[in-house]
């Protein structure tokens, strides 16, 4: 059940598949590939650790910008831009979005 501080949004990253990949492929890389995959592992690691609220906000804030938003701006246009882009999103829920991309 979604309550007013929780979004309908499922955020998905197999951001440990990829890691475990990378370690493998680093393990048998040669010394010119090796640089690349181990910087390739650290931008992972720097994404394993964001929150899943703070994903749906990076995310709700690149739909505003690509549509020209500005949340502070004109926050109704952006419920509505949100909600085009994910069918289903309650008016609720895309406020709610809306209002955590607001400066405080």
């Amino acid at each position: 059940m979604f309550t007013n501080t929780t979004h309908p949004v499922v955020v998905l990253h197999d951001l440990d598949d990829v890691r475990a990949e990378l370690l493998a492929e680093i393990r048998t890389a040669g010394a010119a590939e090796r640089p690349g995959l181990e910087a390739a592992l650290r931008v992972v690691d720097r994404q394993v650790i964001v929150a899943d609220e703070e994903r749906v906000s990076r995310w709700a804030g690149r739909i505003l910008s690509a549509a020209d938003v500005d949340p502070a701006l004109d926050p109704v246009r952006a419920v509505k831009v949100l909600r085009d882009a994910v069918p289903g999103l309650g008016l609720i829920s895309a406020n709610d979005l809306v209002q955590s991309l607001l400066p405080r």
